[in-house]
């Protein structure tokens, strides 16, 4: 038994101190809503963002980041990407720099075009050997379900890529190494935007045929510029890649693909998110991915079409006519 930190009591950040502590692992959870923290250990509840499920009686949680960094052998992020950094700088001075830091964020930062793990490694001067990824298709709502899934457990560092193994790992929960962070970070980010032209795609009223499209042609994308990133190739054909892709493209459990299909249904980004309060990290990350893509020499053209519609300079049906135009070169 380890003792955990998970810092975040969202959807998420519950889920994964589920598993943690169905792991045989000792959860404490940070959040900074003393309502939710408040629930969670005297009811076992997390009801604002996963309804009526019981949580493990054993989990506990807090508002006292000071206790959170005293408590865990090792750190858990699961909070939105886009305020990774704002966190970190205030929690700098008293973060146990020391620990291994797990990651579970699936985005790149705008506007510097980081991925998470630079963000860590910047802001806290943590070496990239003691930084983790934990990714895959996993979507909260059924993982805390306790329906089986898996998940690729990432690091630099065969050490911290074990580490998370032997974490997060239970009869229902299956986690496989990869040495591969570059590539698991750049896909977990990436397929949020795919996610997103696939949900278009629904909401516009195509079918089938449209969204195998988008799916597989945006795979490719994302492995062609990984690869210029010196990602493996064929961590996108795993759960890190084409399972994350599957899981955010096929379901409607998938914040970014149900988001896109509130834009594609209305035309409008604005009323889209007028009708969406959750995070959607694929509309936060698109412009970044695209820049990193471009900044390689790579054409992503459905990353560059969502990255337009998000930003307001073109209408959901235009962009399925634009991907309509693409050249044609060979597939593979």
């Amino acid at each position: 038994m380890k003792r955990v930190t998970v810092l975040g009591s969202g959807a998420w950040g519950t889920t994964m101190s589920q598993v943690l502590s169905d792991a045989g692992q000792e959860v404490l959870i940070w959040g900074r809503n003393s309502e939710v923290v408040n629930e969670i250990n005297s009811a076992h509840t997390n009801k604002k963002f996963l309804g009526d499920v019981i949580l493990p009686d054993n989990l506990r949680a807090t508002t006292d980041i000071a206790e959170a960094f005293a408590f865990g052998e090792a750190i858990v992020l699961a909070i939105p990407a886009q305020s990774l950094r704002e966190n970190l700088a205030n929690w700098k001075p008293n973060f146990p720099k020391h620990l291994p830091v797990i990651s579970t964020l699936k985005g790149i930062e705008a506007p510097t075009n980081l991925r998470m793990s630079e963000v860590v490694e910047e802001v806290l001067g943590i070496s990239l050997e003691n930084i983790g990824l934990i990714t895959g298709p996993n979507l909260a709502d059924e993982l805390i379900q306790r329906q089986p899934a898996g998940a690729s457990g990432a690091s630099a560092n065969k050490a911290i890529s074990d580490l998370i193994i032997d974490l997060f790992t239970t009869p229902y929960f299956r986690v496989y190494p990869s040495l591969d962070l570059v590539g698991c970070e750049l896909a977990g980010a990436a397929k949020s935007v795919i996610g997103i032209a696939v949900g278009i795609s629904i909401g516009l009223g195509l079918g089938e045929n449209t969204q195998a499209m988008i799916i597989t042609r945006g795979l490719s994308e994302v492995a062609r510029f990984g690869r210029a990133y010196g990602a493996d190739p064929l961590t996108f054909l795993g759960l890190a890649g084409m399972g994350d892709l599957v899981a955010s493209c096929g379901s409607p459990l998938s914040r970014n693909r149900t988001f896109g299909e509130l834009i594609g249904r209305s035309g409008s980004m604005a009323v889209a998110q007028s009708q969406n309060a959750k995070t959607v990290e694929g509309a936060a990350s698109a412009k970044a991915i695209l820049e990193l893509a471009h900044r390689v020499g790579v054409e992503v053209p459905i990353i560059e079409v969502v990255s337009d519609v998000v930003n307001n300079s073109l209408a959901p049906n235009a962009a399925m006519e634009r991907l309509m135009t693409v050249s044609m070169r060979a597939e593979m």
